[in-house]
């Protein structure tokens, strides 16, 4: 029975780092360590796709590349999907396990519709029936594909691209919170698309926008004039004694700030910036 045990479901001998206790009283080697928000750049993961070959195991990559940057799903929530849960005349997608058991649905462009879930699906159609990423050869050909060997994939195509940084399933979904934001998308339909139940933490995945797109960012408000700035202060202070002179009028105070904010902005000067004008993944890769 033990010799059995042993064995996978392909008859091979197991690892003993598969056996259940292996690591039994060990310390994990990432115990303590701090991973800060670093998601790649769309000229970095651009970079990685076009390492990856033509051969019947690139479209599941690549695939699987656009669901967690251009979708925002975790790795265990894409490799959970199958075929049924893509909806691609709405452009949505179906997670029906999430984290905490919690069912949603994402939505995902056309341009990681077309140019690179379509390919995977025509190939997958040729596989058993099962989980839409899947092991292509072997025995085991139609189950599941494994973490382990998306991850293990993942950082090999990145260090063939010349990528200096951490490539992970969860950075990907970082570059994803970080390029809604930038696109000018609300915070709780960013909230939504990630699956947070706080916004709290969504914006900890907002952590990894650059210090310098920070910096030109306010360096690009609207500018109020010193003649401005006194007048907007003396309609708050009139407006801040009428409230106390009469209980419940908060509505006007209300009202007379608005006003003095939206009366300095019309009459200030505009500092505009040179921007900087970015790709789309569909351009960096034709």
């Amino acid at each position: 029975m033990s010799s059995v045990r042993l064995l996978d479901v392909t008859g091979r001998r197991r690892s003993p780092a598969a056996m259940s206790g292996h690591n039994a009283g060990r310390a994990p080697r990432n115990k303590g360590m701090v991973y800060p928000a670093n998601p790649p750049t769309v000229d970095e993961i651009v970079a990685v796709m076009r390492k990856i070959p033509s051969d019947r195991h690139g479209p599941r990559l690549q695939a699987l590349i656009v669901v967690l940057w251009r979708g925002g799903l975790r790795i265990q929530e894409a490799l959970s999907l199958l075929e049924s849960d893509l909806d691609p005349r709405r452009g949505a997608i179906l997670v029906r396990t999430g984290k905490g058991n919690k069912r949603r649905e994402v939505g995902m462009d056309s341009w990681a519709w077309s140019d690179h879930l379509a390919p995977w699906l025509a190939c997958r159609a040729e596989l058993p029936i099962g989980a839409l990423f899947c092991v292509i050869d072997g025995p085991t050909r139609g189950r599941p594909w494994s973490a382990t060997a998306a991850r293990g994939e993942l950082r090999r195509y990145a260090l063939a691209a010349g990528v200096r940084r951490r490539f992970a399933p969860y950075q990907l979904r970082h570059a994803h919170a970080v390029e809604l934001a930038r696109e000018g998308v609300p915070l709780p339909v960013i909230q939504r698309q990630l699956g947070h139940s706080y916004v709290s933490t969504t914006s900890v995945y907002l952590q990894g926008i650059d210090v310098e797109e920070i910096i030109g960012t306010i360096r690009s408000r609207w500018r109020s004039t010193p003649e401005v700035g006194v007048v907007t202060a003396a309609l708050l202070w009139e407006s801040s004694s009428q409230l106390l002179g009469r209980p419940g009028s908060w509505r006007s105070f209300i009202v007379s700030a608005i006003w003095s904010l939206a009366s300095s902005r019309d009459h200030g000067e505009a500092d505009v910036s040179q921007g900087v004008v970015r790709r789309g993944p569909s351009e960096l890769m034709n």
